[in-house]
């Protein structure tokens, strides 16, 4: 095991090295004046332009920047925004809030998607399967931002269940519906697999050879047909973390969330390329560990699988 980390580790690197310079050659290859409205309605003055310049490198080639900005960030500088404000600012106010809403999301879409799809998976072409079809394909069908004001519509100023926006406080019941609202289609994904997946294995031979020795069905689900279901899941699960965090720009827009997909719109609107970036990088960091742990969960899931 010690041996299959260190290796994936290190296959990390270059697919590290490759995306986030994809991403740092796209995002500053987006024409157009990157001091465009830094100075009011009039244009900014060609001294401010020239120290800006020279101070973030712009009159550099693309391979240049992007060294120095690696640089930087192998010290754990992320830089700064043209506006003089430290991005590992940004990233620490507003990363903890998406995270919160992110895991918040997962976990409602995994409990609420396991147990549809387990109980729909039991019970193939009943009235509880075909809801959770229906259901599951509605979900899918709608787009988040729909989801997201029908919601908010409904519980926030229809029935006045809980507040329309959320505070800067994110107590947990605020973050129920947006939760909610994210994870809607993952957990209509993980609804479908999982119903999928109960249902291949509940014809397997030791499923069938379980329930002739006597085991309570509580057992057989729980214990041999659940866990032997779970991999395409956790698979899922595991790499929509980082999915959801870089998708939350929509939820945190409806609800008024200040968190990592604000500061993306944001920083689109206003052409802070540097924050853009910045962001983007520690998303990739974070599913490429998501990648790696769900490798790592397929052992304690299947004891057959063994990495060498």
């Amino acid at each position: 095991m010690g041996r299959y980390l260190v290796r994936r580790l290190l296959q990390l690197v270059p697919v590290f090295i490759g995306t986030t310079f994809m991403i740092y050659a796209l995002v500053w290859a987006v024409p157009g004046d990157p001091f465009a409205g830094k100075c009011g309605e009039r244009r900014c003055p060609q001294t401010y332009i020239d120290f800006m310049t020279a101070k973030y490198h712009l009159d550099e080639n693309v391979f240049t920047q992007y060294a120095i900005y690696m640089q930087n960030l192998l010290r754990g500088d992320f830089g700064e925004t043209f506006g003089g404000r430290s991005i590992n600012d940004v990233i620490a106010t507003a990363y903890p809030n998406t995270l919160k809403l992110a895991l918040v999301a997962l976990a409602i879409e995994a409990v609420i998607g396991l147990t549809a799809g387990v109980l729909s998976g039991l019970r193939r072409n009943g009235f509880l399967d075909n809801l959770v079809l229906v259901s599951t394909l509605f979900l899918i069908a709608l787009p988040v931002f729909v989801v997201g004001f029908v919601l908010q519509w409904l519980f926030g100023v229809q029935w006045k269940i809980v507040s329309p926006t959320v505070s800067s406080a994110m107590p947990f019941s605020e973050l129920i519906i947006p939760g909610f609202v994210l994870g809607s289609a993952s957990m209509a994904y993980v609804a479908r697999m999982a119903r999928t997946s109960i249902a291949e294995n509940r014809r397997a031979d030791y499923v069938r050879t379980a329930i002739a020795k006597g085991l309570p069905m509580r057992r057989v689900v729980g214990v041999h047909l659940l866990r032997n279901s779970l991999i395409p899941v956790v698979t899922l699960l595991g790499t929509d973390l980082g999915a959801l965090m870089g998708g939350a720009i929509v939820t945190e827009g409806i609800f008024a969330i200040n968190g990592i997909g604000r500061e993306v719109y944001r920083s689109i609107v206003t052409k802070e390329s540097a924050t853009v970036v910045s962001i983007v990088v520690v998303l990739v960091v974070v599913y490429l560990l998501m990648n790696l742990l769900v490798d790592l969960l397929y052992a304690a899931l299947d004891p057959r699988i063994r990495y060498e």
